[in-house]
């Protein structure tokens, strides 16, 4: 079990330290050097493990690789990870502790990616998350934050959630998000560029890190990656992330037709690498008891309380959170996925997955590229 090193080796620590290069007054537990201006490459399933598996295929990065890696945070997906860097707070700080999960009081569940609610009235990304952004706060201190990724994205829940206080910069192509970057770049003395690829982690879903396609996508990063820091204006800083790495499941269990993880479950949220299990009243310990028995020793299957107090979230979380966090917290620790394929058929029939407490989902590169 990797726990997230929150507080100086994780992706919530790191965009304090992109502000304080900048210049801002705030803390620096990275200890990254003074910049002009930074710009943010951030690759969706780029694991630091997965990127040292095939250095022929992103020489690039390869050459800039150091000993300097982070830890996503808990559960290791997107939409944790992408607010714990708009934000620069622990999952347990901001609330966004998974993928699915429940509305108390409403009894359905929150898609935090898609933003989609079938429990009523639709949830306000704000109230959700209503933590202030470290965009809101760069662009109070003078700096303009700059977010370029694909026009889908703009104005979505997630990207209310996450980037308020940005200026959205549309762009589809690689062409297009490099070019973005640098006009965004040198547009400004102090600016701070994020920019998103998200195709290298739809490869994995869909045929497995490591596969062809998969390597396919991981030279197009690289590539891109390289026309970035070319262009790169004096004083300029580009650091390459990611917001998770992933494995290939070799099993997979059916949550929903196994009666022993079935019975005393009201919801089964989280997704397959990271299960919120949500109990019937009174059946918490009976499901507690009946998932550790079943899945053995391919998961880590703890209570809501121990995963709180085993510091998963962070140091600690806040109370409102606490309920959107399943009574039961289901993490394989071998490449098993628990799937429930009559509800998410589309996630049950994936070859790679992420979420879990290994260090092939935890472990992200931090790459640092100077003119």
């Amino acid at each position: 079990m990797l726990v997230p090193g929150y507080g100086g080796a994780s992706l919530a620590d790191l965009p304090g330290s992109l502000l304080a290069a900048l210049g801002m007054p705030e803390p620096n537990p990275l200890a990254l050097d003074p910049a002009d201006r930074v710009c943010l490459f951030l690759v969706d399933g780029l694991g630091a493990e997965l990127l040292d598996a095939h250095p022929e295929r992103a020489p690039f990065l390869a050459a800039h690789r150091t000993s300097k890696r982070l830890t996503a945070g808990f559960p290791a997906t997107t939409v944790t990870s992408l607010t714990s860097l708009g934000t620069g707070l622990t999952p347990g700080e901001h609330g966004m502790v998974g993928l699915l999960l429940a509305v108390p009081g409403t009894g359905a569940m929150l898609n935090c990616l898609r933003w989609t609610f079938p429990g009523g009235a639709p949830i306000d990304p704000e109230t959700w998350q209503p933590a202030a952004t470290v965009y809101e706060r760069a662009a109070a201190a003078g700096v303009e934050p700059v977010y370029v990724a694909p026009a889908e994205f703009e104005g979505t829940g997630l990207t209310r959630a996450v980037y308020r206080g940005v200026r959205y910069v549309p762009a589809a192509t690689v062409d297009d998000r490099v070019a973005r970057v640098h006009e965004a770049l040198r547009a400004r003395r102090r600016s701070h560029v994020t920019v998103y690829y998200g195709d290298l982690d739809a490869a994995g879903h869909l045929q497995g890190w490591g596969g062809e396609e998969w390597l396919r996508q991981l030279e197009i990063v690289d590539d891109m990656a390289r026309r970035l820091a070319e262009g790169l204006p004096p004083g300029s800083a580009l650091y390459v992330t990611a917001d998770h790495g992933m494995i290939n499941a070799t099993e997979k269990i059916d949550a929903e037709s196994v009666p022993e993880l079935t019975e005393g479950v009201a919801m089964l949220g989280g997704e397959s690498r990271a299960r919120h299990v949500y109990a019937q009243p009174g059946a918490a310990a009976q499901v507690l008891d009946a998932w550790r028995e079943t899945l053995g020793e391919r998961a880590w299957v703890v209570s809501r309380q121990e995963a709180v107090e085993s510091g998963w979230f962070g140091p600690r979380v806040r109370e409102p959170w606490l309920a959107r966090i399943g009574d039961v917290v289901a993490v394989p620790r071998t490449d098993l996925a628990i799937t429930a394929p009559s509800r998410h058929p589309v996630e049950a029939a994936f070859t790679g997955y992420h979420g879990s407490l290994t260090s092939a989902e935890q472990h992200v590169p931090l790459l640092e590229v100077r003119p």
